[in-house]
């Protein structure tokens, strides 16, 4: 290997550690909330504010990295979000009370706003354009898979060592990825001359704020019956609807308008949110349904889920070698795999067998990587260099959006329909009901009891929890099909757009 190529690997390695480290980061810490919770001596409302502070942070700076990187360089703020990401890992492993927990985590969110895209743009700006497939199956791994893997790490950790270790793993990661930046990473030029527009920032800033907050505390506060939901929902369109405005019509806005005139990407960020959406929110279904309904222990549950991200890391390789063929065919194979799984999952019982777990989890792993990689290769594809560091960003914070409204679509469609399922069930449950004549017969039940009326209540509950689980897997598939009727949008690059 020449001694170029042999840099770019390096490179490649190097931002790889960052976004894997930055990934994981996003679900590790899930499963060890209720470890955390009786170590910070914390409710169950202020535990969930150590995923809200860590979300929200990484939201509004996410956007900024742009700004950043062109006033600063990128090598410069690539090196400052890294150090700044692993310091406060270290700091979030050793909060002694939920308050300076809540506040590293916010400061550990706002450094790793910057890994994903940096890494992004990174790739594709030391690749060239006919490898631009190859680089970003690489940096899809990270993305894709460090979410995936994340629960099994971090219930494994949690399990055999303590929670702290959720956040101390960061620390190797962090060295690694910090010292091959210094050593192989050459700095971009800068624009001093560039103004920062703190207007745009702070709309676009409090849009994404609220409507993060409103998300994760939606369903937990009751939606529109909680005045603080309605309060954070009514900011997220007024500051939106002010961002927008402002962007038009200011000289030079936070975000250029010009991004959006490129055909390729705009579809491209409509499709990754549809794919944000499958991703984390499929992953949010699954361990309650295998533990609760199931009664798969935590460890089996993680590793039951794991086959999902290495069918997603083989189809990532996979597609990134395939450079001949266009990539709206891989992405409509990618799409087509992930709602036929979807399918089967509607067809998913608490008996089901650990291989069928296997199976479908593989299948649609198979798809997000087919639709992962063509899919950030075709959105930048046409894009102009000079817009790469503000399209990454824009890339990352759309497919993170995405995740957060499906987890909070899917959890309050599943706790609706539990209730609707349950009360359409009780119609049925009568004295002229022959199964239930049949079961009162044998003695396992007496309705005349409070503990036999409870039973009953239970088991209703448990039928109306799986059909609700079921209804959910089926409204992803119809967000992964409407996702495929946007593909004709995009067009395959020429040659020359590619530079």
């Amino acid at each position: 290997m020449s001694p170029v190529g042999q840099r770019t690997g390096l490179i490649t390695l190097t931002v790889m550690l960052a976004t894997i480290m930055q990934a994981l980061d996003t679900t590790i810490a899930n499963v060890a909330l209720p470890n955390m919770q009786g170590g910070l001596s914390a409710t169950q409302d202020q535990i969930s504010w150590v995923l809200t502070s860590y979300i929200v942070g990484a939201a509004i700076f996410m956007p900024l990295t742009g700004f950043m990187a062109a006033r600063f360089g990128r090598k410069r703020l690539f090196s400052a979000s890294i150090i700044g990401f692993t310091l406060t890992s270290m700091l979030c492993g050793a909060a002694q009370n939920l308050d300076q927990m809540v506040l590293f985590r916010l400061l550990q969110g706002i450094f790793g706003a910057a890994l994903v895209p940096l890494s992004q743009a990174v790739l594709l700006d030391s690749h060239p354009p006919q490898k631009h497939g190859s680089a970003m199956a690489m940096w899809g791994v990270g993305v894709m898979v460090g979410p995936i893997l994340g629960p099994t790490l971090g219930g494994y950790l949690t399990e055999y060592y303590s929670w702290r270790w959720v956040f101390y793993i960061n620390l190797p990661f962090g060295i690694l990825a910090w010292l091959g930046l210094l050593l192989f990473l050459d700095e971009t030029p800068t624009d001093r001359t560039r103004r920062f527009d703190l207007p745009g920032f702070a709309f676009l800033g409090l849009t994404i704020a609220a409507l993060q907050m409103a998300l994760d505390r939606g369903e937990l506060l009751g939606w529109l019956n909680s005045p603080e939901i309605m309060l954070e929902l009514s900011l997220t369109v007024l500051c939106g609807y002010l961002f927008v405005v402002h962007s038009c019509t200011a000289a030079q806005p936070f975000i250029s308008p010009g991004i959006f005139r490129d055909r390729n990407f705009s579809v491209g960020l409509i499709m990754i949110f549809a794919v944000g959406i499958i991703l984390l929110a499929t992953m949010a279904l699954l361990p309650p349904f295998l533990q609760h309904l199931s009664g798969y222990p935590v460890m089996t549950t993680g590793l039951l889920l794991a086959p999902r991200g290495i069918g997603t890391m083989l189809a990532m390789l996979i597609a990134g070698r395939l450079q001949g063929t266009d990539n709206r065919y891989k992405i409509a194979l990618g799409l087509v795999l992930i709602s036929y799984s979807l399918w089967e999952m509607t067809f998913f019982t608490p008996d089901i067998s650990q291989w069928e777990l296997v199976r479908t989890g593989i299948t649609q792993g198979l798809g997000l990587g087919f639709v992962f990689v063509p899919l950030s290769t075709l959105a930048f594809a046409t894009l102009a260099p000079a817009f790469r560091n503000e399209g990454t960003a824009l890339f990352s914070l759309m497919r993170n959006i995405g995740s957060s409204i499906g987890i909070a679509w899917m959890v309050t469609l599943l706790a609706h329909n539990t209730q609707a399922n349950h009360a359409a069930f009780a119609t049925y449950i009568t004295d002229f009901s022959l199964p239930l004549q049949q079961v009162i017969n044998t003695g396992a039940w007496s309705l005349e009891s409070p503990a036999g009326l409870g039973a009953l209540n239970a088991t209703v509950t448990r039928e109306a929890q799986i059909l609700a689980y079921l209804q959910d897997f089926q409204i992803m598939i119809w967000v992964t099909l409407a996702a495929l009727l946007l593909l004709p949008l995009m067009q395959a690059p020429r040659p020359q757009n590619t530079r």
